[in-house]
């Protein structure tokens, strides 16, 4: 059966979002017809918001609705500690289990050769930077466990154990919540 235009477009759009196929983004689609109008409202202006208010944090580059993100700005966290992640998501899974309590440093993304990507490509003058200017004493490298992850953790490590700083990296294996 072929369905109205703008309920074929829903389901192309849901389409295009990772692990959504053919058979989850029609059911997701139909599903809103007979969704709540208040949480559609909810739903649309969410979306349409999302690329207007969701921006990158200008400190350590995570997702922030401001200019700088609530945990660069909380006076809490540990000021000399600096955990290095790939990308903002890997952030909110390390906040969700509740232990680390310094602050984070974005890469967006790693040194690839293979696919073009060096060190001035990602973060890491940003991150060396902010080492200076802030006095951080030590840095939590928490990459991808792969060749790209080893890669740049190693960089950062030869980079930053020469500036007197703690290069630790996270445990492989471990319970991640």
């Amino acid at each position: 059966m072929k369905y109205p235009e703008t309920l074929n477009n829903l389901i192309e759009c849901f389409k295009h979002l990772p692990g959504i196929g053919e058979k989850t983004a029609e059911r997701l689609a139909l599903s809103l017809l007979d969704t709540d109008d208040a949480l559609i409202e909810l739903f649309s202006k969410s979306l349409s918001n999302l690329k207007v208010n969701v921006k990158k944090c200008q400190k350590c580059f995570s997702y922030s609705e401001n200019d700088i993100c609530n945990i660069c700005l909380d006076n809490n966290r540990n000021e000399n500690i600096l955990c290095v992640v790939e990308n903002p998501k890997d952030v909110i899974s390390i906040e969700k289990i509740g232990t680390f309590k310094g602050k984070y440093h974005v890469l967006n993304g790693l040194i690839s050769p293979l696919n073009g990507i060096g060190p001035d490509d990602i973060n890491l003058n940003k991150l060396f930077e902010r080492v200076k200017q802030e006095n951080i004493k030590e840095i939590i490298i928490a990459t991808s466990a792969n060749i790209e992850g080893e890669m740049t953790a190693l960089y950062i490590k030869n980079i930053l154990e020469k500036e007197g700083v703690n290069v630790t990296r996270i445990g492989y294996g471990l319970p991640a919540g």
